[in-house]
């Protein structure tokens, strides 16, 4: 089965220092059919004026991935890390017992441009902890590249949850399969370009900030229908 969520459909707002989309549920926008894919409870698309950002503010039991896309994130909490990350660059907190964090922009001119996503973890209640991981910008041509995973894959920033977040960008015609586990889900996120997706009973293509949600489909053939790079996340 596969859903396609538009980007139309995204709960969409501005709040001047604040621009982007909600893909589920989140703050001001609540659909209830729209609250959560397995583990997955939120995909935010983010852009952060220079010099502006999220006050200290509190969380639990989530795991956190910021993916920054441009500019520059600044992650400063209550356990004493301090970060600065920018494209190639992954923070992940898992909240666990519980962390106030802060994130800004500590740029005096330019935008920072971010996913968040969040995930409950397999575990509640956990000492909470944050880390940074890297990964090659230029791996991601023509291949699927984990930049953070629950599947202990080495060398890719750790989670708490039975998870892979995967990051690709394909020429137009150029194409590859991804394969999973029966019983698992698979989220597409295009964040530019058009991608077209085939299974054994589908076959779509997604549009810049276009989603898709995907069960019962073991494999996958990715084709970019122009230059795309989007990510996939690899769900329980």
């Amino acid at each position: 089965m596969l859903q396609v969520y538009p980007a139309s459909s995204r709960f969409e707002y501005d709040k001047g220092w604040l621009k982007g989309g909600h893909s589920f549920s989140f703050a001001d926008y609540y659909d209830p059919e729209n609250v959560k894919f397995g583990p997955m409870r939120v995909c935010n698309d983010d852009v952060i004026a220079p010099g502006k950002g999220f006050g200290a503010h509190p969380h639990s039991d989530m795991e956190i991935v910021s993916i920054i896309l441009s500019g520059q994130l600044r992650h400063e909490d209550s356990l004493g890390n301090v970060a600065v990350t920018g494209f190639g660059g992954v923070q992940r907190m898992s909240a666990g017992s519980g962390v106030i964090h802060t994130e800004h922009n500590p740029s005096e001119h330019e935008p920072v441009h971010i996913l968040q996503l969040w995930f409950e973890p397999t575990e509640r209640g956990k000492t909470p902890s944050y880390t940074t991981g890297e990964f090659d910008t230029a791996a991601l041509d023509g291949a699927l590249v984990p930049v953070a995973s629950g599947q202990n894959l080495e060398g890719v920033t750790d989670m708490g949850q039975d998870m892979t977040i995967y990051l690709s960008r394909l020429e137009a015609g150029q194409a590859l399969t991804f394969n999973h586990a029966e019983g698992r889900r698979t989220f597409l996120f295009v964040i530019e370009g058009q991608l077209k997706v085939s299974g054994a009973e589908h076959e779509v293509v997604l549009g810049r900030r276009d989603t898709a949600r995907i069960t019962e489909s073991p494999e996958l053939v990715l084709t970019g229908e122009s230059p795309v790079f989007y990510m996939l996340v690899d769900l329980p």
